[in-house]
């Protein structure tokens, strides 16, 4: 067969190396040879390693050693990781006041590299701090160290004073102790029991208020729960937007929505949204409106103190339903949701109503909304069967020429133990009120009492008998008739025709 002859300057890689001559066993381990073989390798010098140099700087060690080697590649991976340690604590940290320290995870070297600022520590991430006081030793089993003269037992000023200095590194991280064991600081355990009694103490005061402020709702503010269903009513629809908050009570918290739409009925424009305070100071003094109140009295009995919160709320919507089919002006119920009742808004373009002591009235208008409130609390207390409990000025809005009933959660009815008195008391505050304001049809509050209930409880103030004391009187005898005959009756006079001051006969 034919070869194909191919040149030499076609070959991409350029021409071969000749072969080496072949030599005989004495050359190779000749000297001359050996001198050669060294002065062709300085021409050509080997990359430097940084491992290598390390170890040359001080004296070359025998690298035929296979153990010799293996530690230094073992050196020179231990350095490359604790230079990416380095990397990912500084990458992590930041500018974070708060640093974490990867320092028990770095190896120990037995080299020291200082002229590199990247290996350079500070002494926050070292383990042993030169400038650390050392803590006291501890007292052996036996409770005393010396022998002779020189004995110390465990009840030493000095040693007890310097072991609870040490001890106070185990307060709370938010306790500011400072450097007690740099400056050598020897505590009595007199002082030391107290400032441990006051840092328990803290401890529970922030948890307490830590908790009170997670699971309460406060002034224009509320907790997390109440926000979140606030969130779905706006989710699901039924609220466009809540715009903020418009007054703050003992409790409640009352916010303006703009109204969306319900499948049941339609949703106002303007809605408000009365949000029931969970804080319990204020309901402290305020059970007695619903737990002798029939209606609930079952139920209230069961109920944790939170879970009562939110009877108030239905409370308020059952009144408010009452109240709106005897046609007296209050908001309108909307929804109810646990602690939350949603109502329209009395006002107008996001501005609510003025109070009644805060409205501008004249004459005319004053004389005209004190008639009004004379009617409303007639229908009230004989239609809807209810007694306001809190009537004032400050529950009480003038809106269009009319008078509007707020705050209906504490009423109550006229068979509960309480209820001409609360009512009495609704009395005052009107007549008193109204007689300030310069209007002389204004009832006294015997009088007006008296209009609204149709008792005609006679006046004894001549006999030492005031009305207050009558009515309590009216009332603990229809208790009894409740207690024993299931029934409530408000008989006026007695058959000498006397107050009933005194009890039944047949008690």
């Amino acid at each position: 067969y034919k070869t194909v002859g191919i040149r030499r300057e076609m070959i991409p890689w350029g021409s071969a190396a000749p072969a080496a001559p072949a030599c005989s066993l004495s050359e190779v381990m000749s000297e001359q040879l050996a001198k050669q073989l060294d002065e062709e390798n300085a021409v050509f010098p080997a990359l430097s390693d940084p491992a290598a140099e390390l170890l040359l700087a001080d004296e070359a060690p025998d690298t035929a050693s296979d153990l010799m080697l293996a530690q230094m590649l073992q050196m020179q991976f231990d350095r490359e990781f604790d230079d990416q340690l380095r990397r990912e604590e500084k990458k992590f940290n930041g500018d974070s006041k708060v640093s974490i320290s990867f320092e028990n995870y770095r190896m120990v070297h037995p080299y020291d590299d200082s002229d590199s600022s990247e290996d350079e520590v500070d002494w926050q991430d070292t383990r042993h701090d030169p400038y650390r006081a050392d803590k006291p030793q501890t007292t052996p089993r036996k409770g005393f160290t010396g022998k002779g003269k020189n004995i110390t037992t465990k009840h030493d000023e000095v040693t007890c004073g310097r072991k609870n200095t040490a001890r106070m590194d185990n307060f709370a991280p938010e306790v500011h102790v400072g450097d007690g064991l740099g400056m050598d600081l020897k505590l009595s355990n007199q002082v030391f029991n107290s400032l441990k009694r006051h840092c328990y103490s803290e401890q529970r005061r922030s948890a307490r208020l830590h908790e009170k402020k997670e699971h309460s709702t406060a002034e224009q503010a509320v907790d997390p729960r109440t926000r979140l269903l606030m969130y779905k009513m706006v989710n699901a629809g039924v609220l466009e937007n809540i715009n903020g908050c418009i007054s703050t009570g003992k409790e409640s918290v009352v916010f303006h929505a703009d109204g969306g739409s319900l499948e049941e009925q339609p949703v106002p424009d303007e809605v408000v949204l009365k949000v029931f305070k969970t804080t319990l100071n204020e309901f402290k003094n305020r059970d007695r409106y619903i737990k002798d109140d029939y209606r609930f009295k079952d139920r209230f009995s069961k109920l944790n103190p939170r879970k009562i919160i939110r009877l108030w709320a239905e409370k308020e919507m059952h009144n408010l339903g009452r109240m709106k089919k005897a046609e007296i002006p209050c908001p309108e119920v909307v929804l109810l949701k646990k602690h939350i009742l949603v109502m329209s808004f009395i006002g107008k373009d996001h501005i609510p109503a003025p109070k009644l002591k805060d409205a501008m009235l004249n004459s005319e208008d004053l004389k005209n909304a004190y008639y009004q409130v004379l009617h409303m609390m007639q229908q009230l207390y004989q239609e809807c069967n209810l007694v306001h409990a809190d009537l004032s000025e400050y529950n009480m809005l003038w809106h269009e020429g009319k008078v509007w009933l707020i705050d209906v959660s504490q009423s109550v009815e006229p068979t509960h133990p309480h209820g001409l008195e609360f009512l009495f008391r609704d009395c005052r505050n009107v007549s008193t009120f109204f007689q300030k304001r310069g209007v002389s049809e204004a009832m006294s509050t015997y009088d007006l009492f008296n209009a609204v209930t149709g008792l005609n409880i006679p006046q004894l103030e001549s006999r030492g008998v005031s009305l207050l004391r009558q009515i309590v009187a009216l009332e603990k005898r229809n208790e009894d008739h409740i207690q024993k005959r299931g029934k409530k009756t408000f008989p006026v006079t007695s058959e000498d025709g006397g107050p009933p001051l005194e009890p039944d006969a047949d008690d």
